[in-house]
């Protein structure tokens, strides 16, 4: 199961290392200084704008704590796309690391052999599963909805064009199905994970378009098909402002 824990493995070595991060030249230390850094909690040093900037700067240092970089980048992403909870920035950076190692993508738990390779195979395995693997079912539907439309949203697009294949409305439809039945589980209850699985639900959109920001800015800057990145974008943007226009 994925939980939102990268944020709390961070301590006094991951503040130590931002602040020598931030504290390069004389320049950066009379910053900090000013900034009353050294005193604050290192919540203040994670969404500061400079420190993302550095992070992103970052040559001469000791190698960079993997965990600590992708939370922050993950985080800046959603400030700029108004996503303000901390928590979702902790459980989406949690989901990267985890999906990124070998093939968990296709599995619904790293000890769970069963590979699903669409989003209607894990729907037609729901149909007879009860009980805790149903709740992980339910979870990995959200889950692997929002890692293939937030991270390869030009792969999509262009199964879109090519074989017909279904859209990013159809992700986010069911990326927003499995977070809200995993809300209602149980076992999310038990886990202290229902509010966490209700607010993905509900933000799934802007998440899902925040995550493309960061594919594009970070992952994938040269797409294959730039025909394919400019009609997503522009259905990005045609569903930022319906989204606007309801609220």
């Amino acid at each position: 199961m994925i939980l939102p824990n990268v944020r709390a493995s961070f301590g006094r070595s991951e503040k130590e290392w931002l602040l020598r991060l931030l504290s390069e030249g004389d320049s950066g230390r009379e910053w900090q200084r000013s900034a009353g850094l050294v005193e604050t909690g290192i919540d203040s040093l994670l969404d500061h704008r400079r420190t993302l900037q550095a992070i992103l700067n970052h040559r001469a240092l000791a190698p960079m704590p993997p965990g600590l970089a992708l939370y922050v980048m993950v985080r800046h992403v959603l400030l700029d796309h108004a996503i303000h909870s901390p928590v979702l920035a902790d459980y989406v950076t949690a989901l990267l690391l985890e999906f990124g190692q070998g093939r968990r993508s296709f599995r619904i738990a790293d000890y769970d052999d069963k590979e699903y390779f669409y989003l209607v195979e894990i729907l037609e395995d729901l149909d007879g599963a009860t009980g805790r693997r149903a709740f992980l079912l339910r979870a990995h539907l959200g889950n692997f909805a929002l890692w293939l439309s937030g991270l390869f949203p030009d792969y999509v697009v262009h199964r879109v064009h090519r074989r017909g294949a279904p859209g990013l409305g159809y992700y986010e439809e069911m990326g927003q199905t499995g977070y809200m039945m995993a809300a209602d589980d149980p076992h999310a209850r038990h886990d202290s994970l229902d509010t966490l699985y209700r607010d993905a639900a509900e933000t799934f959109s802007p998440v899902r378009r925040a995550l493309n920001t960061f594919s594009d800015r970070y992952l994938l800057p040269c797409p294959s098909s730039p025909v394919d990145r400019l009609m997503r974008q522009a259905e990005n943007d045609f569903q930022r402002q319906l989204d606007a226009s309801r609220n």
